[in-house]
């Protein structure tokens, strides 16, 4: 068994790819229309044959609590891997992206947390060793 599609809550569809395509630099998979929302699916450059995100709609009622708490607690929705965590956070710091966490390890791990602008806060890390 392996992950194949995971997803991350967003407020805004079009807002979203762009974000995640053009700052981050995933590459888009899928775009199926689905009446006013799409299929929307994103993957690693890295690894486009990888895991997909899914940029899925807020729509459901329990989704805009759920989001909200989290981010007022500082809380990252979901966490991707990097190479290394400082060089990351320059790159999307010069593109403008918001960082809630400035670069920190704690033990064998680094870690720093930005504003994906949809109504996420997302961790990246790296894992020494």
């Amino acid at each position: 068994m392996r992950i194949h599609l995971t997803s991350v809550f967003v407020d805004d569809q079009a807002k979203a790819l762009e974000f995640y395509t053009e700052k981050l630099g995933f590459v888009k998979k899928d775009d199926v229309p689905l009446g006013a929302d799409r299929w929307l699916t994103v993957a690693s450059a890295q690894e486009p044959d990888g895991t997909r995100l899914l940029l899925e709609p807020s729509g459901h009622p329990a989704v805009h609590p759920f989001k909200d708490a989290l981010v007022a607690d500082g809380i990252p929705f979901t966490q991707f891997a990097v190479e290394d965590v400082q060089a990351e956070y320059e790159r999307l710091s010069a593109l403008g992206v918001r960082f809630t966490q400035e670069p920190a390890t704690m033990g064998p791990v680094t870690t720093a947390v930005f504003d994906d602008t949809c109504g996420n806060l997302i961790q990246i890390a790296h894992m020494a060793g």
